[in-house]
């Protein structure tokens, strides 16, 4: 039995909530489908580590990282871009503020009060979340593996915002895409992820441990961060933002001190040491820590008499990226230029996508979130007018 809805959103992500609020106020009728058992699993688990809502800064510094997907993402990020982010997070009770680096997260610092004043408010405005709905293809009408049985929904007008490939355990598994027939796709690809590196066994007592201020080079990007050194390898902000030019095979260079320059590096390093062990001395000399030190002598082993260009630009080996799954968030899916300006899937009227599922990707540091939100809306609101 094939079962007529008004208007259908496949996804309990950001982008998929938004979309039905979108439609909701336009007073549509709408059905959320969720495979999880509960709505917006990696959300939360984004806002366990405070929830990074955007950035403080206008719209022509905020859209160059999303690079060749930004115009195509302009139109929905002009209508909701980290302004509209953060009075849509107190219009639902929760004050932001802004971080030393721009970054605007929720007082709070976490996500769930955030996504529970979120639910109220689409309960209160008729939305039918269903959980534990699986999507499992779709010709006449969607059909779901429900805890019912097999359903068939036959929308007027849908959003599919089922998420990328990577965090599959919170629903982010990438299984629509064998499910989207004759629409274009790009290949998913790990994006804001760590990089494998084949550590010596000296390195295990600094697994773990924080390698702060060092200047990362990866190609023709040049940025200041810190990164984390783990079992696998090397991870955290610095890296994922590195992680485009990284994952394309640029190598990755570490300045180890960013604040002085080589002739600086140099002429301390030429100090008399006496019998001071070289630890000693470049730390004496040059401040570098001992995490510093163990990637200096990892990656550098035998140290040339002149150590100084490699305390400047150390060149550091990666195996590759770690696996898809582990990624913060993926590239491909949906091709842009399978789209319309309104997000609306070509090859299937009245559909239309948003969130992940499309193929663009943007460092960590609210990008990612608010590309999502915006998308939601926009996909959303021109659903809402499709008949």
């Amino acid at each position: 039995m094939t079962v007529d809805c008004d208007a259908l959103v496949v996804g309990a992500g950001p982008a998929g909530l938004l979309a039905a609020e979108a439609m909701a106020r336009a007073g549509r009728t709408v059905l959320i489908a969720e495979a999880r058992p509960s709505a917006a699993r990696k959300f939360l688990m984004a806002g366990k580590s405070g929830l990074n809502l955007t950035m403080d800064e206008p719209l022509a510094t905020f859209l160059p990282p999303y690079a060749e997907a930004a115009p195509a993402l302009r139109p929905a990020l002009t209508a909701f871009g980290p302004a509209e982010v953060q009075q849509w997070a107190r219009d639902l009770g929760q004050p932001v503020f802004t971080g030393s680096s721009g970054r605007v997260f929720p007082k709070a610092m976490k996500a769930s009060p955030l996504l529970r004043a979120w639910l109220a408010r689409l309960r209160d405005l008729g939305v039918r979340l269903e959980t534990r709905w699986r999507w499992t293809g779709w010709t006449d009408a969607f059909v779901f593996d429900t805890p019912g049985g097999a359903r068939r929904i036959a929308p007027r007008t849908a959003v599919l915002a089922c998420g990328g490939a990577s965090w599959a355990r919170l629903g982010s598994d990438g299984a629509w895409a064998g499910l989207m027939g004759d629409v274009p796709l790009a290949p998913f690809q790990p994006a804001n992820m760590g990089f494998a590196v084949n550590w010596s066994a000296h390195m295990a007592r600094h697994f773990g441990t924080p390698v702060k201020n060092v200047g990362l080079r990866a190609g023709p990007t040049t940025l200041r961060g810190e990164f984390v050194i783990s079992r696998d390898g090397v991870e955290g902000g610095g890296i994922y933002a590195l992680s485009r030019p990284l994952r394309e095979g640029a190598q990755l260079t570490l300045d180890l001190a960013p604040d002085l320059s080589l002739d600086t590096v140099r002429a301390r390093l030429a100090r008399p040491r006496g019998k001071t062990s070289l630890a000693n001395h470049l730390r004496k000399t040059l401040r570098l820590d001992p995490v510093k030190q163990a990637l200096l002598m990892e990656f550098a082993r035998p140290l040339p008499d002149d150590i100084a260009p490699l305390v400047k630009a150390l060149p550091a080996p990666l195996i590759g990226p770690r696996p898809m799954d582990q990624a913060i968030s993926t590239a491909g899916g949906i091709r842009l230029d399978a789209l319309d300006d309104h997000l609306m899937i070509r090859a299937r009227p009245g559909i239309f996508a948003a969130g992940e599922m499309l193929d663009w990707e943007a460092p960590t540091g609210g990008y990612l979130l608010t590309a999502c939100l915006a998308t939601g809306l926009w996909a959303g609101r021109h659903a809402a007018h499709w008949h």
